[in-house]
C-alpha cells in the first residue's frame, strides 16, 4: 500500500516549557502574550499564529516589529493529535513502514512522535523524512506529534561564539545557520525571525520500495532533431522489499520505456528519446510547450509509487569564452544568446507560508507584463516552492537560482557543512525537472566581499565560504543536474587574478550610483552583464498609509523613517532631487511623487545604456521587482502588489523594440534594439523642439532596417543634437513605437510652464477613461488612483506630451471615482505641477 495523510490541521502553538531552569526574560514576555495553546496555522510560523490571534501587533505597521524581538529568542512547541491518521493506517492494509515527512521545518526543531524523539532538524531550507513506524505502533491510537523549536537566536549567537565572529553586512548573526538570511532583517525588510512549521508536513503509509528522487535531466540535440530525457532515479526499500525485483516504468510525450531494479539494488538509469520535440524557449524567442513526465515503481501486478512532472526540451548554458575586451557572460538557450531582460527577486512576504500560487502568479504575470523574461532568486531568500518555478515554466520565464549565502563571511566547519551540503542536494534534485531553472549561481556578493570589504584582515585566513562556491556546490551541481551551467557567485569574473566585479568579466554589481553618484555615471560603465543596479523610492502612498499612522505625514516623520532600511537611505534619496530638481524643502506629495520619477529614470538611464551596447552587454537584472513589505526600497511593485512608476519604465525599456538617445563626446546617437526574430523597418524622425510651443527647430528622417535580434546606432545630425538654448529645447525619436525623448538639462534648469491641460473622463464598464490634452509641455504625467481607489490599476504612466498632444489613460476598476478628484493634485501629477508650485 502507499497513502498519504496531510497534517495541517488541529495544531495548537505554546511557549515551550523551560527544562530545568529560570525562565528567561524573554520567555516571560512570551508567557505573558501566549498563555496556555493557542490554535496554530500550518503551514504557518509563531509570529503570524500570534497575529491571528491578536496576541500581538502587526510588524509591517509603524514601528511595531521592535517589540517583537523576544518571539525570536524564544523556545516553541506545535502539537496535534495522531488519531485519526492511527486509526486508519490500523484499519488499512498493514503498511511495512510510515515516514513523517516534513517539507519545512523552521529552524531548530525536535520532532517527537508520542515520548519518543524521532528526529531533529537544523535547516530551514531542505526537507526531512523521518521513519515513525515503531514510535505510532508504540503509541497507539493515542499518538500525538509534537515540534519543538528552540529559539533561533539562541543557537546562532552559540554557533557564532564556536566559529568565531565572521565579517558580515549586518550586525546579525545570519551566516551561521542556515535559515533565511533576510529574516534578521536586510536593508529593505524587517527583523522577525521566525520558527515554525513553515511548508507541509505529512504522513507516507508504504510497503516494499518507494522512488526516494528522480531526476530528470533534460537534452536536446538539435542536428538530429531529437530530445532526450535520462532519468536518473533512487529507491528506497524496506526490509522486506530488499529481496523485491523492481520495474520502473517511464513515459513522456508519447515515448515510454522500462527498467528493472534487481533486488538488492537502489539506484537506476532510464533513457527515453523524442523525435522531433516542440523545443521550450524563453518568452520573446518561442513558445513554452510543456510535457507530462510519469514514472512508475511497480512489483508484478502492483503499483508502488509514482511520480509526475512537467518538462520542456532544451537546451541551458552560460558562454562565458574569453574575447578581446576580456570575457562575456551569456545565457545561452537552443544555442541562442539570449538578451537577459530580468529582476532580482526576494521573498514576496517576511511571512514565506503567506505566499501562495495565486500571490506567485499576479508577481510573476506583473514581470512578464513589464517585459522580463529572466527572474534571479537571491542568495538571503528562500529556494521558493515549485509554484514559482512552475509558473515561469509556464510563462517562458528564465530563473537563476542562486545558492543561499548572502553577504557574509560563511564558515565552513562541521556541522554547517554537511547541512548546506543535504541542502544542496534536496534543492538541485527537488528543482531540476522545471524547464524554467537556466543557472545555478553559488553566492549572492560574497566573492566581491571578501576582495573588497575589508573581510581579508578580519579573517585572518580563516575559511570563509570559498570551500562552498569554488568545490562543493559545482561538484552537486555536476553530479547531480550536469544539464545546466554553475556560475560561482554574482559578481564573479573567471580568470585567475581578476577582480571579481571587473565589468569587462562576467556578471558585475553596480552600486556606486545609488550609494554616491548621479545615475547619468550609469553611462560611464561597460558591463558584459548587469546582474544587479538599482535606485530606491517609497512605496504607493496607499501602501505607505496603510502602513503607517503618522499625522501628518512627512519625509522625515517616524514611521516613515523606520520603513526606511537603507543606511543613509532617506539622505541618499535627498540627493538625488538635489541633483535634478534642486534643493527645496519639498511637501510630502511633491518628494513622494519626484522621489518615484527620480527611481524611473535613474533606472532608465542604466538600462537604456547597457542595453545600447549590445551583444557586448548580454543583460540587465535590476534590483529588484517585488518587496516583502511595505517600504521604501528599490522594488518596481511595492509589498502590497502595488506598480510604481519604475514598472512601467521597465515596460518600455524592456519592450521588445526600443529607441533610445545616447549622449557621447561628439554628439547624440539614437540606438534602435530589436529583440524579436523579425527585421524591423521604420522611417525614424528626429526633431529638435522648442518645449513651449512644440515646434519643430531641426529634424531630420532616416529610414532603417534593423536586423533580427539586433541593434542600429543612428548619428543624430549636429544641428539636431545641439541645443541653442538647453532650458527652452528638447529632442524627440518618432516612428520607434513608444517615442524616445532626450531633455538638454536637468529639470531644475528647464524652463517649464505652469501645467495646463484639459482632461475628459468616460466610464466603459467597470473602468475609467481619463483623456488628457496638454496646453504645455507636460513631463511624467502620473495617475496615483490608489489615492482614491486602493484597489484601483492605471495602464500606463510617466507620459510626456508636447503642446497640443493627449493621452488616454484607463483606469481599470475606476468607473466610480469623481472625475474632479482624478484630474486634481496629488491624484494626477506632472514635474511641471511640482517644480512650478514650488518655485
Amino acid at each position: 500500500m502507499t497513502a498519504w495523510f496531510d497534517l495541517h490541521d488541529h495544531w495548537t502553538l505554546a511557549v515551550a516549557p523551560v527544562e530545568g531552569g529560570t525562565p528567561s526574560e524573554t520567555t516571560a514576555t512570551a508567557g505573558e502574550v501566549v498563555t496556555g495553546e493557542v490554535a496554530a496555522t500550518v503551514p504557518g510560523c509563531v509570529h503570524t499564529d500570534l497575529l491571528d490571534h491578536g496576541l500581538v501587533d502587526d510588524p509591517f505597521v509603524d514601528d511595531n516589529e521592535t517589540r517583537l524581538g523576544w518571539i525570536g529568542r524564544t523556545d516553541w512547541r506545535y502539537r496535534r493529535p495522531l488519531t485519526a491518521e492511527a486509526e486508519a493506517l490500523a484499519s488499512a492494509p498493514q503498511a511495512e513502514r510510515v515516514d513523517l515527512v516534513c517539507e519545512g521545518l523552521d529552524t531548530f526543531a525536535t520532532v517527537l512522535v508520542g515520548d519518543r524523539v524521532v528526529g531533529r532538524t537544523a535547516n530551514m531550507h531542505r526537507s526531512y523524512r523521518f521513519d515513525v513506524t515503531e514510535a505510532l505502533a508504540e503509541a497507539g491510537t493515542d499518538a500525538g506529534l509534537e515540534v519543538r523549536f528552540d529559539a533561533p537566536y539562541r543557537r546562532a549567537e552559540a554557533e557564532r561564539d564556536r566559529s568565531g565572529p565572521l565579517p558580515a553586512a549586518y550586525d546579525e548573526p545570519y551566516q551561521y545557520v542556515r535559515k533565511m538570511a533576510c529574516n534578521f532583517g536586510w536593508d529593505w525588510g524587517p527583523t522577525v525571525v521566525t520558527s515554525g512549521i513553515w511548508r507541509p508536513i505529512r504522513l507516507h503509509a508504504w510497503s516494499t520500495a518507494r522512488l526516494a528522487s528522480v531526476r530528470p535531466l533534460v537534452s536536446v540535440d538539435t542536428e538530429e532533431a531529437r530530445g532526450r530525457v535520462a532519468l536518473r532515479l533512487t529507491v528506497e526499500r524496506t526490509e522486506r522489499g530488499r529481496d523485491a525485483e523492481l520495474t520502473v516504468t517511464a513515459s513522456v510525450a508519447g515515448v515510454s520505456g522500462t527498467v528493472t531494479v534487481p533486488a538488492g539494488e537502489e539506484e537506476v538509469a532510464l533513457d527515453l528519446d523524442v523525435a522531433d520535440p516542440e523545443l521550450w524557449w524563453p518568452r520573446g524567442h518561442g513558445d513554452q510547450p510543456l510535457y507530462d513526465l510519469s514514472v512508475e515503481l511497480a512489483t508484478p501486478g502492483t503499483v508502488l509509487d509514482a511520480w509526475e512532472r512537467r518538462i520542456g526540451f532544451r537546451n541551458v548554458a552560460v558562454h562565458s569564452a574569453p574575447d578581446q575586451h576580456g570575457a562575456a557572460f551569456a545565457v545561452r538557450v537552443n544555442g541562442r544568446d539570449v538578451l537577459v531582460k530580468g529582476a532580482n527577486w526576494i521573498p514576496d512576504d517576511t511571512f514565506p507560508s503567506r505566499i501562495d500560487r495565486d500571490r506567485y502568479r499576479e508577481r510573476i504575470d506583473q514581470s512578464c507584463e513589464a517585459g522580463m523574461n529572466l527572474l534571479r532568486v537571491w542568495g538571503g531568500g528562500i529556494y521558493e516552492s515549485d509554484d514559482f518555478y512552475d509558473l515561469c515554466s509556464e510563462r517562458g520565464v528564465l530563473v537563476w537560482q542562486d545558492f543561499l549565502f548572502a553577504c557574509a563571511a560563511y564558515p565552513e566547519n562541521e556541522p554547517l557543512w554537511s547541512e548546506v551540503e543535504a541542502e544542496a542536494r534536496d534543492a538541485v534534485v527537488r528543482l531540476a525537472p522545471h524547464a524554467s531553472l537556466a543557472v545555478w549561481c553559488g553566492n549572492n556578493e560574497n566573492i566581491w566581499g571578501h576582495e573588497d570589504w575589508g573581510w581579508k584582515e578580519q579573517l585572518d585566513g580563516r575559511p570563509w565560504g570559498a570551500g562552498y562556491y569554488l568545490d562543493l556546490l559545482p561538484r552537486v551541481v555536476a553530479e547531480l543536474d550536469p544539464t545546466r551551467p554553475y556560475w560561482p557567485g554574482s559578481p564573479y569574473s573567471e580568470g585567475e587574478g581578476v577582480h571579481p566585479n571587473d565589468a569587462a568579466h562576467g556578471t558585475m554589481h553596480l552600486w556606486d550610483v545609488w550609494n554616491r553618484l548621479d545615475y547619468t555615471v550609469y553611462r560611464e560603465h561597460r558591463p558584459r552583464f548587469a546582474a544587479e543596479f538599482g535606485y530606491q523610492a517609497p512605496p504607493a502612498h496607499a501602501t505607505l498609509r496603510g502602513a503607517v499612522s503618522d499625522d501628518p505625514l512627512t519625509p522625515d516623520s517616524p514611521g516613515v523613517r523606520h520603513h526606511q532600511k537603507a543606511i543613509d537611505g532617506d539622505e541618499k534619496l535627498a540627493r538625488g532631487l538635489s541633483r535634478h530638481f534642486g534643493d527645496r524643502a519639498w511637501s510630502y506629495d511633491d518628494w513622494h511623487y519626484l522621489t518615484q520619477v527620480n527611481q524611473a529614470r535613474a533606472v532608465t538611464v542604466g538600462i537604456e545604456h547597457f542595453r545600447s551596447t549590445w551583444p557586448y552587454c548580454t543583460g540587465t537584472v535590476v534590483w529588484q521587482i517585488n518587496d516583502c513589505w511595505p517600504v521604501t526600497s528599490w522594488a518596481a511593485v511595492d509589498g502590497a502588489g502595488r506598480r510604481k512608476p519604475l514598472w512601467y519604465a521597465l515596460r518600455r525599456v524592456y519592450a521588445d523594440r526600443v529607441a533610445t538617445v545616447q549622449p557621447g563626446d561628439d554628439g547624440l546617437t539614437v540606438v534602435l534594439g530589436n529583440d524579436t526574430d523579425t527585421e524591423w523597418v521604420t522611417e525614424v524622425a528626429i526633431a529638435r523642439r522648442d518645449i513651449a510651443t512644440g515646434a519643430a527647430l531641426a529634424d531630420s528622417g532616416h529610414p532603417v532596417r534593423v536586423a533580427p535580434r539586433g541593434a542600429l546606432r543612428i548619428t543624430v545630425p549636429a544641428e539636431v543634437a545641439r541645443a541653442e538654448d538647453p532650458a527652452r529645447e528638447v529632442v524627440t525619436v518618432d516612428g520607434v513605437g513608444e517615442r524616445a525623448w532626450w531633455f538638454f538639462a536637468h529639470d531644475r534648469d528647464v524652463d517649464y510652464r505652469k501645467p495646463e491641460f484639459d482632461v475628459e473622463t468616460r466610464a466603459i464598464g467597470s473602468d475609467l477613461r481619463v483623456k488628457v490634452r496638454a496646453g504645455v509641455l507636460l513631463r511624467d504625467l502620473v495617475l496615483n488612483v490608489d489615492r482614491l481607489a486602493p484597489d484601483a490599476v492605471v495602464d500606463s504612466a510617466l507620459v510626456t506630451l508636447l503642446p497640443g498632444e493627449e493621452h488616454t489613460f484607463t483606469i481599470l476598476g475606476g468607473a466610480g471615482l469623481d472625475p474632479g478628484q482624478v484630474s486634481a493634485s496629488p491624484v494626477l501629477r506632472c514635474v511641471n505641477d511640482a517644480l512650478t508650485a514650488s518655485s
